[in-house]
């Protein structure tokens, strides 16, 4: 197993600072307050990317041939992320809402690293509904 720090993290292309997790959050929040849709839409963003985390938090404790087992699975479920992120902007877009949050998240389409970063950030996400589960 590797040991990990956030400042190693820091360091990979396309990483996100706390800060601008927390910005990005902070926009989204925004966006769903007041919004019984948007909400519901939120919701189940964070049920994928809970999914996803632990798929993900996992990844580091597996050797190379549980990791071909499963990466099927963990791809698939990276890919439900990222609609459900495309599909609540898409929502808030639609009742006039900035969707600043999305674009700043980046689409894969023009860089493959932007999956990764969204993938980050979801797993901010399971993190700070986690700590505040207490």
């Amino acid at each position: 197993m590797i040991y990990s720090t956030f400042n190693e993290y820091l360091t990979k292309p396309k990483s996100l600072t706390f800060e601008e997790m927390q910005e990005l959050h902070d926009m989204i929040l925004t966006d769903i307050s007041g919004d019984m849709d948007g909400k519901e839409l939120y919701e189940e963003l964070i049920q994928t990317a809970v999914r996803y985390a632990g798929i993900r938090a996992e990844w580091c404790l597996l050797d190379r041939e549980k990791k071909a087992e499963r990466d099927f699975g963990r791809t698939a479920c990276h890919d439900s992320v990222i609609i459900k992120f495309n599909m609540l902007a898409r929502y808030l877009k639609m009742q006039g809402r900035d969707t600043g949050w999305r674009d700043k998240l980046g689409y894969e389409e023009e860089d493959k690293l932007y999956r990764k970063k969204i993938g980050d950030f979801a797993c901010y996400l399971v993190f700070v509904n986690s700590i505040n589960s207490r």
